[in-house]
């Protein structure tokens, strides 16, 4: 075995990942994939969700498992197929999100509600109900792993005007401490990952509008964070290597966490 395999293989593990059939979550579910893991992918969309499973899966064991987070209904459609394919849960990937973008006097209270039921309420109670499968997976050799993806707008006021999400996000990012603390001796590890600006529809906008050298101003390295980046920090925390990380929230922003 290569010190490479010893420290950052996920090969065998059951992994989910919560929001995966497109963007980052997609990235972060190929690279497991790919590094031989069982991976299972959930977002609302059966469609969507179903091709992307299918896409991956000619890369290795990737199953599709469509349910709307947000909802007790949906989540606990999750857990039962889950539990009826597999007898415990390594990797606990929460991914899924919302964000609702409004001028401060119009901001909707359906917006509102619908980033914190599946930011914040939503991983809360997804974590809840898949705590036995994790559980059942943990050990003090080889702990199971949450990892919760926030983003450096829960370190930072944002210059859009997003109160629903910048707020779910710190809150994510201080329940997954809590998380961490209350889980340690159950052998189950909790971190978070902060990405910095990405490349959204929203952050197109901004681009079109001030410039992509305006944008990036703020970024030491002056790219936008990109799917490899996120896929690699989730490898690294959900394998050997990160196995006495707990409670942390990286920062995956090329620096940006230092200019604010």
């Amino acid at each position: 075995m290569s010190i490479l395999d010893e420290f950052f293989s996920v090969a065998g593990k059951v992994v989910l990942v919560t929001g995966g059939s497109r963007g980052i979550g997609e990235a972060i579910a190929q690279s497991f994939v790919e590094a031989k893991a069982r991976v299972y992918i959930c977002s609302r969309n059966e469609k969507s969700c179903s091709e992307t499973a299918t896409r991956l899966a000619s890369a290795g064991f990737c199953t599709a498992i469509a349910a709307d987070l947000a909802t007790d209904e949906g989540r606990q459609r999750l857990v039962q197929e889950l539990g009826q394919r597999e007898d415990r849960l390594d990797v606990l990937i929460n991914n899924a999100g919302a964000i609702w973008a409004q001028p401060l006097a119009e901001y909707a209270q359906s917006g509102w509600d619908k980033v914190y039921d599946i930011n914040v309420k939503g991983v809360f109670f997804i974590v809840q109900s898949l705590l036995p499968l994790l559980e059942k997976a943990a050990t003090a050799a080889e702990p199971a792993r949450i990892i919760n993806i926030g983003s450096i707008g829960g370190f930072h006021v944002p210059q859009h005007e997003t109160y629903a999400y910048s707020s779910s996000k710190a809150a994510l990012h201080h329940l997954s401490r809590h998380f961490a603390k209350l889980l340690a001796p159950k052998h189950i590890l909790v971190n978070v990952i902060a990405p910095g600006m990405f490349p959204s529809k929203m952050m197109q906008e901004t681009v079109k509008q001030r410039g992509e050298e305006a944008v990036l101003a703020r970024v030491p390295l002056k790219r936008f964070v990109n799917e490899t980046d996120m896929a690699g920090a989730a490898i690294f925390l959900a394998s050997k290597a990160s196995s006495f990380v707990t409670g942390t929230i990286l920062a995956v922003d090329g620096g940006t966490a230092t200019t604010l």
